[in-house]
C-alpha cells in the first residue's frame, strides 16, 4: 500500500515514519509541500499516487493561534480542505488529525464522536470548521480526534516538565483540566491499524485512562525518579491566552469498534521516558 504522511517532521509524523514498516511510505514536511497551495498538492498526489494519506500537518501552537487567527485557519482549515479535495479527486483515502479542543469541556462524561462541536479557542475553531468542511467533500474521510499528545522529537508536556524539574525544586501545574495523555508511538500504531481496516468517519484515539495536568506532572516526576515538589494550581492562576476545556476526555468506543485498543497512559509514559533516555543518553 502506498501511504503519504503530510506533517512527517512533527511529533506524530516522526512516530509514524518510525513505526510504519510494511507499506510504501512517503513522509513530507512543510519544507516539502505547503498544504495551502493546491498546485503543490496536485504535484504531490501525481508524484506519489498515495492510496492512503495521513494529514498530520497543522499549526498546533494553541496560544499562538489566538494572535494568529488567519494563519491558524489558513493552515488548519483551508490547507486541510485543499488536501481532502485533492484526495477526493484522486480516490485517495484520508485520515485527518483533529483534537479534543473542538469540544467546550462542559461535560463530566467522556465525549462521544457525535457530541456537538463547541470549540472555545481559535485552534479548536479552526479544526472544528475543517471537520465540517471535510465531511462535506469526502464523507469517507477518517477524522481522528486525539488529545494531549506527547513523544520524542519535539516540544511536549513531559519534556517541558523534565526540563523545568532540572532547574526548579518546585513546580506548579494546573489541576482543573482533565483529559487523556496520548503517546505518539501508540497513536501511530492505532493509525496504521485504522488504515489497514479502511476506517472512515469519526474516531477518538487516545491512551486509556484520564488525569489532570497536575496528575500527569506528578507521574512524570515520580516515574523519572525525581523528588521535585509538584503543587496544584487553578487555570485562573496560570492564565494562558487560549482557553482550555476543563474536561476533554474522549470516549474510546469508536476506536474499540475497529477492534483497536490503546495502552494505559501511565504505561505509555514509562515507555516514553525509556525512549527519551535512549535518545538523549540522560
Amino acid at each position: 500500500m502506498r501511504v503519504t504522511i503530510l506533517g512527517a517532521t512533527g511529533l506524530l509524523g516522526n512516530a509514524l515514519m518510525r513505526e510504519w514498516h510494511n507499506d510504501e511510505i512517503t513522509g513530507l514536511g512543510s519544507r516539502d509541500v505547503d498544504i495551502r497551495s493546491t498546485e503543490q498538492l496536485k504535484d504531490v498526489f501525481a508524484r506519489y499516487r498515495p492510496e492512503w494519506l495521513v494529514l498530520a500537518a497543522a499549526y498546533t501552537d494553541v496560544d499562538g493561534c489566538e494572535t494568529n487567527r488567519d494563519l491558524a485557519f489558513d493552515v488548519n482549515c483551508t490547507g486541510a480542505v485543499n488536501v481532502v479535495r485533492t484526495a477526493a479527486q484522486t480516490g485517495t483515502r484520508v485520515i485527518f488529525l483533529s483534537t479534543d479542543y473542538v469540544f467546550d469541556g462542559k461535560k463530566s462524561q467522556p465525549y462521544e464522536i457525535d457530541d456537538p462541536l463547541a470549540p472555545q479557542s481559535v485552534y479548536g475553531q479552526s479544526k472544528a470548521v475543517a471537520e465540517v468542511e471535510i465531511r462535506k467533500i469526502l464523507p469517507s474521510c477518517c477524522i481522528l480526534r486525539t488529545s494531549w499528545v506527547f513523544g520524542i522529537g519535539g516540544k511536549c508536556f513531559p519534556d517541558t516538565i523534565l526540563k523545568l524539574a532540572a532547574t526548579r525544586p518546585q513546580l506548579e501545574v494546573v489541576n482543573d483540566q482533565r483529559g487523556c495523555p496520548t503517546y505518539t508511538v501508540d497513536l501511530a500504531t492505532a493509525i496504521i491499524a485504522l488504515c489497514a481496516k479502511n476506517a472512515g468517519g469519526l474516531v477518538h484515539a487516545c491512551n486509556a485512562g484520564e488525569c489532570t495536568w497536575f496528575d500527569f506532572a506528578c507521574e512524570i516526576v515520580s516515574s523519572a525518579g525525581l523528588n521535585n515538589e509538584v503543587r496544584p494550581v487553578s487555570s485562573e492562576q496560570m492564565a494562558r491566552p487560549a482557553p482550555r476545556p476543563a474536561y476533554s476526555v474522549l470516549s474510546a468506543t469508536s476506536l474499540h469498534s475497529y477492534g483497536i485498543e490503546m495502552p494505559d497512559w501511565k504505561d505509555a509514559l514509562r515507555r516514553y521516558l525509556a525512549e527519551r533516555h535512549s535518545v538523549s543518553g540522560n
